[in-house]
């Protein structure tokens, strides 16, 4: 009974692990964690999160084991928490075991999109946006090859596992840094539109939204440690606009 208990207490952190590590909000998390641990066999599953680290206790029959895992952000992937939720309702549906889910779960693989796909529907977004903003063609132009760069530097800086502070830092700057060219040279009717549109990109709208949605349900430590890692994020940003916008001298938009 205890070596199947560890089992199913270890499977149980795992899928936690994984959860959290890919941005799944903190609520979804002690859920799937729980519907896991009961859908394996335990009486009692408890949880408690931290914004690096997880812990996770089961009880069987009386018998109590606690486990711990740290937890390193390995980016926001939507398609890790899905298929970790599609194994919890086959654990409950009973047409996985404990050995199976475990296969499923370690043969689940971050994929990710194509890099220059990513490069051009992002710099499409960002130019679609000095669109709506009244731009014309040539500041959508200026648009998609501002933030197009831009993503292109994230990039190049997140393969070499640079902090995300720095790394939204250095793109901001980048990206405002070409964007001033349509300022300088008049490119465009708005060409301070480029300047503001170009940098959308940089908003950590995902974590901020996973902080509110924390505290609204309770994890308030949680939301609040992603709150601020969502505004340490936004502040690194305006540094490199600023610190772009004082190399060229155009403040454009905050002019």
């Amino acid at each position: 009974m205890e070596v199947t208990q560890r089992a199913i207490s270890r499977l149980v952190a795992q899928a936690g692990q994984m959860l959290l590590a890919h941005g799944a909000e903190s609520a979804l998390v002690s859920s799937i964690m729980r519907r896991v641990g009961l859908a394996c066999g335990v009486d009692e599953v408890e949880v408690a999160l931290s914004a690096d680290a997880l812990v996770v206790t089961t009880v069987m029959k009386g018998h109590c084991i606690t486990t711990t895992r740290s937890c390193a952000d390995r980016g926001i992937n939507m398609r890790v928490v899905t298929e970790i939720q599609r194994i919890c309702i086959l654990l409950e549906k009973r047409i996985l075991d404990l050995s199976m889910a475990k296969a499923k779960l370690d043969a689940i693989s971050p994929e990710r999109y194509n890099r220059w796909l990513v490069v051009a529907m992002i710099g499409l977004s960002c130019a679609s946006f000095s669109r709506l903003a009244g731009g014309d063609w040539a500041v959508f132009l200026m648009t998609f090859i501002a933030s197009a760069c831009g993503m292109i530097v994230r990039q190049e800086i997140g393969h070499r596992h640079f902090n995300p502070l720095v790394n939204f830092a250095a793109t901001a700057f980048v990206t405002t840094l070409i964007s001033t060219q349509a300022v300088i040279f008049n490119i465009g009717n708005l060409p301070t539109v480029v300047m503001a549109s170009s940098v959308l990109m940089l908003v950590p709208g995902f974590p901020l939204i996973n902080s509110v949605a924390d505290m609204l349900k309770g994890h308030t430590n949680m939301g609040i440690a992603r709150f601020v890692m969502a505004s340490l994020l936004t502040l690194a940003t305006c540094l490199g606009i600023v610190g772009a916008m004082g190399i060229t001298g155009v403040w454009g938009w905050m002019g």
